[in-house]
């Protein structure tokens, strides 16, 4: 015991602690998730979350401390969107061919994903930059974090709220499917993917690339969609809609 809490001293107060802590909850939350058959409420993302803020909490450890060691894991966050053109690159003859209404489907489900959210917070009475930092929350945290800043909102809020998305993406999307009868047929699985993609971004694409290889390529697709549609247009028409409203 003694040597557990020497080791615990030493690993808080050096940057090995930050990435040991999240490679070894999420490594114990995955295997855990398979034992589970993936249901998706036992999302290891989601609970790799909550074990490591609990964790923080508890040991008093400070975030700045915990991130300057899981930041390499930031990094690979880069590389691993990337790596999911891949599946898109296998399915190039087919994505030629519905490139209108993919793009269509797109710019609708951003649409919705956006203005339902500004209607609740309206609805709700949340200040404004509150309001304008839920606007790109279905845009994956990074490029939500710039979008509110450019619009308004309040980066680090943004964040909370795309990963919130996400996770709520994730563990509903199965249950909310299957109650609208969407098949799990080839067309029924892009379907579910790409909507999953639009409304969730990278966790929800994560976890339909888990569940089928065409859910997860048509989730990347409408993932990298949502990201230059709304790089482009959000920072433009949100101001104007405000202003006008």
């Amino acid at each position: 015991m003694p040597k557990f809490v020497e080791l615990w001293v030493y690993l808080s107060a050096t940057p090995l602690f930050g990435l040991t802590a999240t490679l070894v909850v999420y490594v114990l939350a995955q295997a855990a998730y398979a034992k589970l058959h993936q249901a998706p409420w036992a999302n290891p993302v989601l609970w790799t979350v909550v074990v490591l803020a609990a964790g923080l909490l508890v040991s008093g450890v400070p975030y700045p401390t915990y991130f300057a060691g899981a930041q390499f894991i930031h990094f690979l966050q880069g590389p691993a969107v990337v790596a999911l053109a891949w599946p898109l690159w296998q399915r190039r003859a087919e994505l030629r061919q519905r490139w209108a209404r993919l793009l269509l489907a797109a710019l609708a489900g951003g649409a919705a994903a956006s203005g339902s959210a500004v209607l609740l917070a309206w609805a709700f009475g949340l200040p404004a930059d509150v309001t304008l930092s839920l606007v790109p929350k279905s845009v994956t945290a990074p490029v939500a974090m710039g979008i509110a800043e450019k619009i308004g909102g309040i980066p680090a809020l943004a964040a909370v709220f795309a990963v919130i998305t996400g996770l709520v993406g994730a563990l509903a999307g199965k249950y909310l499917f299957d109650a609208m009868r969407v098949p799990t047929t080839q067309s029924g699985w892009a379907a579910r993917g790409f909507a999953l993609g639009t409304a969730a971004h990278g966790i929800g694409a994560a976890r339909a690339l888990q569940v089928n290889a065409g859910a997860g390529a048509y989730a990347a697709l409408a993932l990298g969609l949502q990201v230059v549609l709304a790089s482009l247009l959000m920072p433009f028409l949100v101001p104007l809609l405000f202003r006008l409203f």
